[in-house]
């Protein structure tokens, strides 16, 4: 991957964590707390907004570069790996939420989050 991919990979992917971020303490509040598994010891609700909170700022991070991306880079790898056990809950509690509807669609989902997490390490490299 060139620096200048590396650059619109994670400037993208900074993008996309912002924009999830503002959905989580806002329009798709509702359907990000069908993601967050019952074992958590939060309310539904306080998780979505904590992890709203973090995903715009680590979103701001990989957006904004600078000498300590590589560090940011596996911090939001880190958090793609941590919120994985949502999108698992969702797929075996059958949610449906963000037009998973179906058991098929929630599992293909599954298969995301690995890209998400090889892009916060590689673009930050």
């Amino acid at each position: 991957m060139t620096e200048k991919e590396k650059n619109i990979g994670r400037i993208l992917l900074g993008a996309g964590l912002i924009f999830a971020g503002i959905s989580h303490l806002s329009f798709a509040r509702k359907e990000f707390k069908a993601q967050v598994p019952d074992w958590v010891p939060l309310k539904k609700d306080d998780t979505v907004v904590y992890s709203g909170i973090a995903e715009i700022a680590l979103g701001s991070a990989l957006a904004l570069g600078g000498k300590h991306k590589r560090t940011v880079g596996k911090i939001a790898a880190a958090f793609f790996t941590a919120v994985f056990p949502g999108n698992i809950s969702q797929y075996t509690h059958h949610r449906s939420a963000f037009g998973l509807d179906t058991d098929k669609k929630r599992f293909a989902r599954l298969f995301f989050q690995p890209l998400l997490i090889w892009l916060a390490l590689n673009t930050t490299e």
